[in-house]
């Protein structure tokens, strides 16, 4: 009898647990940092680097499709891209914006999710530029700002990146 009784309480205590609701994300996505890392180029320069985010959106409109190009995502509109970055250079001991690094700051990744609306989380990575072509140095210390945009237009929140030293030639 006591094995029944213990089999019950084991059997019960399974349910509970088992049929525990999974907490949703909230719509307006969410990123931390995951890391950042140089590419080798062979060049004897850090010319790209590979930033790595984790997200959650809770209902999984994130990415873009390659046909995604009417407004509000077409190429003359901010929406274009949906992986934003803007780039601080270290100088006097402060990080100021490069509005020269513009030309290749912003990425456009694909669509993450198939099954909308539905809670999804992972990691994202995308390969940046990092040089800034300024030769009156031979290293440059560059932090990196970014955000994401899922396809009803949320922004989520910004993250920063740790200090970059970036080589020069």
């Amino acid at each position: 009898m006591k094995k029944y009784i213990y089999f019950l309480f084991l059997c019960a205590i399974f349910l509970l647990f088992s049929c525990k609701k999974k907490e949703p994300f909230s719509e307006i996505p969410a990123i931390s940092f995951v890391s950042f890392s140089k590419i080798n180029d062979g060049s004897g320069s850090d010319n790209q680097g590979k930033l790595t985010i984790a997200f959650q959106d809770g209902d999984g409109d994130l990415g873009l499709d390659e046909g995604d190009i009417n407004p509000p995502f077409d190429t003359s509109s901010v929406y274009y891209y949906n992986f934003f970055v803007d780039y601080y250079k270290k100088q006097n001991g402060e990080f100021v914006l490069l509005s020269t690094m513009s030309d290749s700051r912003h990425a456009r990744f694909p669509r993450l999710s198939d099954d909308v609306p539905e809670s999804i989380e992972g990691e994202l990575s995308v390969t940046l530029y990092i040089n800034t072509y300024d030769f009156s140095t031979v290293y440059d210390t560059l932090k990196l700002e970014c955000f994401i945009v899922d396809r009803a237009l949320n922004h989520s929140n910004v993250i920063t990146t740790p200090e970059i030293v970036v080589k020069k030639r």
